[in-house]
């Protein structure tokens, strides 16, 4: 990386959800090495890039605990390998009550952990009669928003349906977050009508940078995810977008637009408290 202008180039990795650990964990590989090669800084891998099962409206994606996670393991390995910082979108961690957690990591140069988030917001939605999700029903939702200071920029995770509640990313923003991570598994329903849009607001809201890797196609047992893997700059636009294909997106980006869009329109200092009254 540059440090005087703090250049970054980040690949996120558009992988397809897998039933299992090993198959998971071999297209991660695969495409991380792509990425690797290619001179990424900084890898990003989807939500529930260690796996991903439905059983009806309820997430069952392959768990372990957190010491023995293959996936997660496997990854770790490979940042230590290739000395590459990584996101890894999330993978489901045992948890206690017989739930397990969608758990975010980041992980340093040396294969460390050096962030954990749990996902605060679960996507417990009915999109028609016939397509609904609970995944409060097998997940237990966290309650630490997280910022990450890094050598490079602050850092703060959050994962999929999270995306929809601007005042989480806003507090993230008012707190120092130059980048804002959004790994998903977005439905393609959703994901064809929202996707783009809210994604790009929230860059925009906070002057932030959004790099939020997406799964894309077919989950077994049911439901599909949308794919479009976007990196967006402070301003809004986009500056890489990973289509419908499994495969790897990147860009480089300049950390010190982070500032120059702030200082533009310097709307999170701008909060002003309102009472709010109901003519009802």
């Amino acid at each position: 990386m540059n440090s005087t202008k703090r250049r970054l180039q980040i690949a996120c990795l558009q992988t397809n959800p897998q039933p299992d650990f090993q198959t998971a964990l071999d297209q991660a590989i695969s495409l991380a090495e792509e990425a690797a090669t290619s001179g990424a800084d900084f890898i990003a891998t989807p939500e529930y890039c260690g796996g991903l099962k439905t059983e009806g409206a309820s997430f069952a994606p392959p768990s372990a605990p957190e010491a023995s996670h293959p996936v997660l393991n496997g990854l770790r390995t490979f940042a230590k390998d290739r000395s590459k910082f990584m996101l890894i979108g999330s993978v489901a961690i045992d948890g206690p009550d017989n739930k397990i957690l969608n758990r975010s990591y980041l992980i340093g140069e040396e294969g460390n952990i050096v962030s954990r988030y749990d996902k605060i917001h679960l996507f417990d939605v009915n999109l028609s009669e016939k397509q609904s999700y609970r995944e409060s029903a097998t997940v237990r939702g966290g309650d630490e928003a997280t910022i990450c200071q890094t050598s490079f920029a602050k850092i703060a995770q959050t994962v999929c349906y999270d995306l929809r509640f601007p005042h989480l990313y806003r507090e993230l923003s008012q707190s120092g977050a130059e980048i804002l991570l959004v790994p998903a598994a977005f439905t393609k329903k959703t994901g064809e009508a929202h996707w783009h849009i809210l994604n790009r607001a929230r860059a925009i809201e906070n002057g932030a940078f959004v790099v939020a890797p997406c799964a894309i196609g077919e989950v077994a047992g049911g439901g599909e995810s949308y794919g479009h893997s976007l990196i967006i700059n402070p301003w809004g636009e986009v500056l890489a977008d990973g289509g419908d294909q499994v495969g790897v997106v990147s860009a480089v980006i300049n950390l010190d637009e982070v500032a120059t869009a702030r200082q533009r329109i310097p709307s999170l200092s701008h909060d002003r408290s309102f009472v709010l009254r109901k003519n009802i």
